[in-house]
């Protein structure tokens, strides 16, 4: 216990009192009773350091076999080359904070340079940075960078951008006074283009979309843009699935993209760290958040990198900085780097290549029993089927077998009814795509067969 709490019980009570606490208890008063665990681990007491790590590793080997999830949504899981964990562990790295003095920091703003020049060759942008939190958190940014430029403060959002992405940016233009429009999403999974022509005035700032979108579809950038373009709003094009980019056109008609790196090389770690990316047009650089780092010479003609551009709170007071995102992020951008640098353009591309290829095979197999929706738009690695039987129901049988199925949409999206989110990458067996595909086939046959048994049990007076 002392090895992760340090704090003597004389400590622990001074802390207390100076917060004006009684009690460990009082301090945790806020969180509802159901969430805390009010007992002791359930872990032999009285062992040793040694004994306690042999004890919990006995107990992941019970564990058996590792889980196969077909979720996505935003964090995908990719294999990860064991070089990322070996560079970015060497301490000039690892211990490093913030490169605030460039004469020492010349590995990190390297890396930083490097990152931000990987980034713009991928997206078709000429600037990018590399300081945000995550993809939401970036789309955001991108948004309020847009009004900056345009000096506007309408938002026109297409509904198919990721549930979450939308509520973040909803917490930050309440309190903006930023007036948000959402537009719906055809049938197509699309966003809706005369929905959004009409939405779109001489007041929006910028729309905003998601390619591939939350739905795995990939969106018509190009007419999305037209409209946004004519009436003098910028294009924000936000990316959840990086690896998109080895086989998708990059949207190079946005004006602005918020991406999510965490697919190249971020691990899934119970919600972060992520990787947040804005990539923009040099003409909008001095009002993009976040640090961006330059190359030059020194006296002696020597190669060197600085800190070009930092337009943050902690760099320009007030109303004068475009953020108050205050975090490096360098060791999760490092780990997006290595990736990038192994796997290089023609590994990228074959990497979305198999994703592409397993999904497409999953559409096919799920799509024998189950209605696949959007079937006919352009899609990556996620695809949303529509079921008979409730979402949930079928995950908690497909657990049995070790593996977590699609997450239910009736929460984001009610009208959709019983239609549940898929994703496959290239870490996906095709063992388990048969095998999900086989409970989801069997769950469509049970139904319709309780649905036939209760027709025939109606009389046919009633009929």
């Amino acid at each position: 216990m002392q090895r992760y709490l340090p704090k003597s019980q004389a400590d622990r009570e001074a802390m207390l009192k100076a917060i004006g606490a009684r009690s460990i208890d009082d301090l945790f008063a806020p969180i509802p009773a159901e969430y805390r665990l009010n007992r002791d681990l359930k872990v032999p007491r009285q062992m040793a350091e040694s004994e306690i790590v042999d004890w919990f590793r006995e107990r992941s080997r019970e564990n058996g076999d590792a889980y196969t999830s077909f979720l996505g949504a935003g964090a995908y899981a990719h294999y990860r080359p064991v070089i990322i964990d070996s560079l970015i562990s060497r301490g000039e790295f690892l211990t490093a904070y913030t490169p605030y003095q460039a004469e020492v920091s010349q590995g990190t703003l390297q890396s930083i340079f490097e990152f931000q020049t990987m980034i713009c060759e991928l997206t078709g942008m000429e600037v990018a940075n590399a300081s945000m939190y995550d993809g939401s958190t970036a789309a955001t940014e991108a948004v309020l960078m847009a009004a900056r430029v345009t000096g506007r403060n309408g938002v026109v959002v297409a509904r198919s951008v990721h549930p979450e992405y939308r509520e973040v940016l909803k917490t930050y233009a309440t309190h903006q006074e930023m007036p948000l429009t959402e537009v719906g999403f055809a049938e197509s999974g699309r966003v809706d283009l005369k929905a959004l022509d009409k939405a779109v005035t001489d007041q929006t700032a910028c729309v905003l979309i998601q390619s591939p979108n939350f739905f795995g579809t990939i969106e018509d950038v190009v007419a999305v843009a037209e409209i946004a373009h004519k009436k003098g709003a910028l294009l924000v094009v936000a990316i959840a699935e990086a690896v998109s980019l080895g086989i998708v056109q990059p949207p190079r008609e946005a004006d602005i993209i918020a991406m999510e790196a965490q697919s190249f090389g971020v691990p899934l770690g119970f919600g972060g760290p992520y990787c947040g990316v804005i990539a923009t047009r040099e003409k909008f650089v001095r009002q993009m958040p976040g640090r961006l780092v330059g190359q030059t010479v020194d006296s002696h003609g020597r190669r060197g990198f600085v800190l070009t551009l930092a337009t943050r709170e902690q760099h320009i007071r007030r109303e004068k900085a475009t953020s108050n995102i205050c975090t490096n992020q360098a060791l999760i951008a490092l780990m997006v780097n290595i990736f990038m640098n192994v796997y290089g353009k023609v590994g990228l591309r074959e990497l979305a290549k198999q994703n592409l290829a397993k999904t497409h095979y999953a559409v096919q197999q799920f799509g024998k029993n189950a209605k696949v929706l959007f079937d006919k738009t352009p899609r990556f690695n996620e695809f949303v089927i529509q079921t008979s039987e409730a979402p949930n129901a079928i995950n908690s049988r497909i657990l049995g077998h070790k593996i977590v199925g699609g997450l239910p949409l009736k929460k984001f999206y009610p009208e959709l009814g019983n239609a549940s989110l898929w994703c496959c990458t290239e870490l996906t067996p095709r063992t388990m795509i048969d095998t999900a595909a086989r409970v989801v086939a069997e769950s469509e046959r049970s139904e319709k067969g309780a649905n036939t048994s209760e027709e025939e049990a109606v009389p046919e007076v009633v009929r």
